[in-house]
């Protein structure tokens, strides 16, 4: 089953599911206010020339991890670790799966292609079968990453959460079509070119390992998002290293759920 925010021609939003090739109605404004009213999947009218946007645009959480490919780790210089590398990102982040990605000029700015996973239910210290029952799907993100701002310290929040960086979308696949344990293809690409390609089947800490994780230490509510990590194959890591500029389209897909296509836009 496909969900999703989707625009209507006369400019509403409001929460869909994808049903015999078209977007039907469902309760809510949005798919952030539809996972946490709890309501059932129950498709409404049909919506002609629906699009989707952003799926969550208000999640109470937005949690990533990084370094969770066993390539990006060793191309980045660290071990393999024994534990989650977590930072936290804010709604404000998120953006569309067609909006430019608008930054000020200047700044070292570098793709990096993950799974994202929506969470469905509330988790708190959940175990890991607990984890994977609350999951209420999948969908496609870029933790796009501000390099230098990324660099200057220790902590990684200054370069990973710059507003309306972060392309979200387009829609959430719920588990019964997608898993990631049978390894989906996350792909990257810059103009054109390929510069990412893994199996999630290679996470070093799946899906379900991630939500038990983090709930843990803090309630994970229905509409939360947590980003997977990114495979290798980033800009910062090669040599000489790249970083995208004006104008460069930013493609990012996963297998089984869909992609986003976004321009980088440098402007004051």
């Amino acid at each position: 089953m496909q969900l999703a925010t989707v625009a209507h021609p006369g400019g509403a939003t409001g929460a869909a599911v994808l049903q015999d090739g078209a977007w039907h109605a469902l309760p809510a404004p949005d798919l952030s206010a539809f996972l946490r009213s709890g309501a059932p999947v129950r498709p409404g009218a049909e919506i002609p020339g629906a699009v989707p946007v952003l799926p969550l645009p208000s999640p109470g959480k937005v949690l990533c991890c990084g370094l969770n490919y066993a390539e990006h780790i060793r191309e980045m210089g660290h071990e393999l670790p024994s534990h989650p590398t977590l930072f936290a990102k804010f709604a404000d982040t998120l953006a569309g799966p067609r909006q430019d990605l608008v930054l000020p000029p200047g700044l070292q700015v570098d793709w990096e292609a993950e799974l994202a996973v929506v969470v469905g239910a509330t988790l708190r210290r959940a175990d890991r079968a607990t984890a994977l029952a609350g999951i209420a799907g999948y969908t496609v993100a870029n933790d796009v990453s501000v390099r230098d701002w990324q660099g200057r310290t220790s902590q990684w929040l200054q370069g990973k959460a710059w507003d309306g960086s972060c392309p979200l979308g387009p829609v959430v696949v719920t588990p019964d079509e997608v898993d990631p344990a049978a390894g989906l293809e996350v792909v990257c690409r810059v103009n054109g070119e390929e510069v990412q390609r893994a199996r999630t089947g290679t996470l070093v800490f799946d899906p379900a390992d991630l939500l038990a994780y983090v709930s843990a230490f803090t309630v994970l509510r229905p509409g939360d998002v947590v980003l997977t990590g990114t495979p290798g194959g980033v800009g910062a890591a090669r040599d000489p290293q790249r970083f995208l500029a004006d104008g460069d389209v930013l493609e990012t897909s996963v297998s089984g759920i869909g992609a986003l296509r976004n321009t980088v836009r440098f402007r004051d």
